[in-house]
């Protein structure tokens, strides 16, 4: 944990292997002290809010960001402590849990393309339609729910590659349109994790976040991994990137989500539509004045 981070250190690599066993799971501190971290917070927010701002009045591009991890990472504080200072108006929050019947009897896209940010937005997925490649990829059995043609002798190899494929033109096609699409997978240790769910034990206003289904999952740590792995490696996109974010430390988390949001709206075309000329501000004001 020495060497100095840079941004660039958690975007995956496209077309290459993953192996996030070699990805870290923490790094050097960004932040020199917690009032450091704070104004540093406190500085992206804003900023994020200037930015936020800007892409609604272009009102050319909508910014997608998701959020993937393994349960306790950090998800929702990274949500709520980056994302404090953005208008709601433009911003919506979207978390996907378990499918509805409706839901079930769509394609796996469909309950999630229906929120979809508009131009001028700001869409957050906590969990999105990546679930159907990571959680059903561990739990097969999850399938027979779906009723899709043949899954009693489907074979997963070639569904799995199916819906990839159905997910990179999905997003190509999303980014093609103006939406630009950031995917953040919180890294945590099986270690962190260990600590992060005893500590909701310990603080009774948190024992609502924890249940036997948790343990049961935390089992599954390697496959759960593998499955990343793959899902990493298959749609990490130049244009639909992925970042392994290093998420130990939630401070350090926080800073590098909310920074990487900030370079990629600042590499946006953007500008203020062009006033009403002199004259024109000039009878408006006029008539106001009457």
């Amino acid at each position: 944990m020495s060497k100095p981070f840079k941004f660039s250190d958690c975007v995956a690599p496209t077309g290459g292997k993953i192996n996030l066993a070699r990805w870290p799971t923490g790094v050097r501190e960004i932040y020199r002290s917690k009032s450091d971290y704070l104004r540093r917070l406190e500085d992206n927010v804003a900023e994020l809010q200037r930015l936020q701002n800007l892409l609604y009045a272009h009102n050319s591009y909508s910014i997608l960001i998701i959020f993937q991890a393994m349960d306790a990472a950090g998800k929702d504080g990274a949500i709520k402590h980056v994302m404090s200072g953005v208008n709601p108006q433009g911003c919506q929050v979207f978390s996907f849990k378990q499918p509805s019947a409706e839901e079930l009897d769509h394609d796996f896209l469909w309950r999630t393309n229906k929120c979809l940010p508009e131009r001028g937005r700001i869409g957050i997925f906590n969990r999105s339609y990546y679930e159907e490649v990571l959680v059903v990829r561990v739990h097969p059995e999850l399938l027979a729910r779906q009723n899709l043609p043949g899954t009693s002798r489907r074979n997963y190899g070639a569904l799995w590659r199916q819906r990839y494929a159905s997910i990179n033109a999905m997003e190509k096609h999303l980014h093609d349109n103006g939406t630009r699409i950031l995917k953040f997978f919180l890294h945590i240790s099986a270690e962190e994790q260990r600590r992060r769910l005893l500590a909701r034990i310990k603080d009774p206003s948190k024992n609502w976040k924890i249940c036997e289904a948790d343990i049961r999952e935390r089992a599954r740590w390697k496959a759960y991994r593998q499955a990343y792995e793959k899902c990493i490696q298959a749609t990490g996109k130049s244009h639909a990137p992925w970042h392994i974010v290093p998420a130990d430390d939630k401070k350090n988390a926080r800073l590098i989500i909310s920074g990487a949001i900030i370079a990629a709206m600042r590499r946006l075309d953007m500008h203020y539509p062009r006033p009403p000329s002199a004259n024109v501000l000039k009878k408006i004001r006029k008539a106001l004045e009457k």
